[in-house]
Order: structure tokens, then C-alpha cells, then sequence
């Protein structure tokens, strides 16, 4: 199934009233996948049961956290990394810097090269 797009206009960052006015190409999302939907997806693709892949999977999802929590970059082979960022407030020497400058905490997170080459590879449809 093809990916659907549509065009949408968008300004100039930063120039007051948007500058220059263009369009783009932005992705229309087709619903979502939920975990739910997923077990029940994997389960056609292995002899585990409905019940013992939802385990699987909110574990993983709780190892996560805890490695994630704790500093560690998370490595799921093909699937992509998950790894914890941080946004500081500057400070004028190494010496002023302290947990007082961390304003936020956030994951990012950089896809595998199989789910690359997926996008890199999908069909695309004017919705």
C-alpha cells in the first residue's frame, strides 16, 4: 500500500509573516499500529501464543526504560537505536555547568537500516 501525501503550504522560518510562501509534500498518516495489532501480526509469524508475545513485548518495553533511564544507548540490531538526550541552558565555562542547566530530558531515537530501506523503497500516492 502506497504512502499518501498532500501538499501543504509553509512559510519562511524565522522571517516575520512567513516570508515567501511554498509548498510541500508532507505525509498523510493512514491510522496507526498499536501493540494489540502488532502481537496479533506477529503471532501469525511464530508457534508463541497471543498472550506470551504481549509478555515479550511489554518487557522489552520496560528494559528499555530502565537502560534508557540509567545512560545506556539501546541497540535493537535492524530495528534502529533509542538513546537519551538531553537540552541545556549554556553557561560560560565547563566548571559552571551542573544539573541546574538541564531543562529538559527527551529519547531520540535512529531508525535501522532495514526500516530505512523500507521507506527508501515504498510506493507514494497524492491522497
Amino acid at each position: 500500500m502506497p504512502i499518501k501525501f498532500k501538499s501543504q503550504e509553509k512559510g519562511e522560518p524565522g522571517v516575520p509573516g512567513g516570508g515567501v510562501k511554498k509548498y510541500y509534500a508532507t505525509i498523510v498518516t493512514d491510522g496507526e499500529a498499536t501493540i494489540d495489532s502488532l502481537v496479533k501480526e506477529i503471532e501469525k509469524f511464530s508457534a508463541l501464543s497471543e498472550p506470551d508475545i504481549f509478555g515479550v513485548v511489554k518487557a522489552l518495553e520496560n528494559v528499555i526504560q530502565d537502560k534508557l533511564a540509567n545512560g545506556k544507548i539501546v541497540r535493537l540490531d535492524k530495528l534502529g537505536s533509542f538513546y537519551p538526550a538531553l537540552k541545556s541552558a549554556p553557561s560560560d565555562t565547563p566548571e559552571q555547568v551542573s544539573v541546574a542547566n538541564i531543562k529538559g530530558v527527551g529519547i531520540n531515537y535512529r531508525p535501522g537500516s532495514r526500516l530505512i530501506a523500507a521507506l527508501r523503497n515504498a510506493a507514494f500516492r497524492k491522497a
